[in-house]
C-alpha cells in the first residue's frame, strides 16, 4: 500500500486526468510582509521575473526575498493543468502543479545568474519528484522562464552545475524541469505555464512563523554561475 501511495504522489497526471479548478483566483495579491512591495503585477519596468520550484515553497521563498536586488517574491503554483488550484488540490497530486516561487528582481542590482546560483545551491536538483522527506510531484525541481533568452541562460546554468556536481563526485542526474512561461501574464493566463498565487497564509510564511517548517537542503556543492558578479 505504501508503495502504491508513493507512486501515485510521484506520477504526473495528464491534462484530462487533472482536477477542473476554477475561474476565480483564490488570492488577490497584496503587500509583501517583509519587503513591503506589491506581490502582484504590474511590476516596475526595470524588473525581470522568473518562477522556480525547489521543494516546499515556504523555505524557497525566503531564500530569494533575502537577496539584495529582489523587488518582491510570492508563492504559488506553476507547471500544471488545473486553473487556480487550492493547496489541498495541489497536494492531492491531481493538478500536476509545482509549489513555486515568483521572483521579481532588478537586473541592474542583481543578475539573473546570481538568482540562478541561489536556486541551484538552495536545494538538491537530482531528486526527481521529491526534496528530502517531502515526496510528490509538487516538490520537483523546476524553473519556468519568462523569455527565450532567460531560458537559454537557465539551460546554460544547468550544464555548469551538472559539471560541478560531477567534479565533486556527486552521483545522480539533474532532474530540474525547465520550461518557457510568462509569469507577467498574471493569474490564470491562457497558454504556457501561468503562475497561480497561493493562499494568503502561505505568502512569506517563514516571516510570519519564524520557527515554521523548512525542508530545504542543498548539495553543499557551489555553483559557478554568477560567481564572478
Amino acid at each position: 500500500m505504501l508503495e502504491f501511495l508513493t507512486r501515485h504522489k510521484t506520477t504526473m497526471p495528464d491534462a484530462d486526468q487533472a482536477l477542473p479548478g476554477r475561474d476565480t483566483p483564490i488570492l488577490q495579491p497584496g503587500e509583501h510582509a517583509v519587503l513591503g512591495t506589491p506581490i502582484g503585477p504590474p511590476f516596475p519596468a526595470d524588473t525581470e521575473q522568473i518562477v522556480v520550484g525547489m521543494g516546499c515553497f515556504w523555505g524557497a521563498e525566503r531564500v530569494f526575498w533575502q537577496l539584495p536586488g529582489v523587488y518582491t517574491t510570492a508563492v504559488g503554483y506553476a507547471g500544471g493543468h488545473t486553473p487556480n488550484p487550492t493547496y489541498e488540490e495541489v497536494c492531492s497530486g491531481r493538478t500536476a502543479h509545482n509549489e513555486a516561487v515568483l521572483i521579481v528582481f532588478r537586473p541592474a542590482q542583481i543578475s539573473l545568474e546570481d538568482v540562478l546560483r541561489a536556486f541551484w545551491e538552495g536545494h538538491d536538483p537530482t531528486q526527481g519528484m521529491r526534496q528530502g522527506n517531502d515526496v510528490g510531484t509538487q516538490y520537483r525541481s523546476g524553473i519556468y522562464a519568462s523569455s527565450d533568452a532567460q531560458r537559454a541562460s537557465v539551460e546554460a546554468s544547468r550544464e555548469l552545475y551538472e559539471r560541478a556536481l560531477r567534479d565533486a563526485g556527486r552521483d545522480g542526474e539533474v532532474t530540474t524541469e525547465i520550461v518557457s512561461a510568462d509569469p507577467a501574464a498574471g493569474q490564470g493566463a491562457a497558454g504556457g505555464y501561468p503562475f497561480y498565487y497561493a493562499e494568503d497564509y502561505h505568502q512569506q510564511y517563514l516571516a510570519k512563523v519564524p520557527n515554521g517548517y523548512c525542508g530545504l537542503g542543498g548539495t553543499g556543492v557551489s555553483c559557478p554561475v554568477g560567481a564572478a558578479s
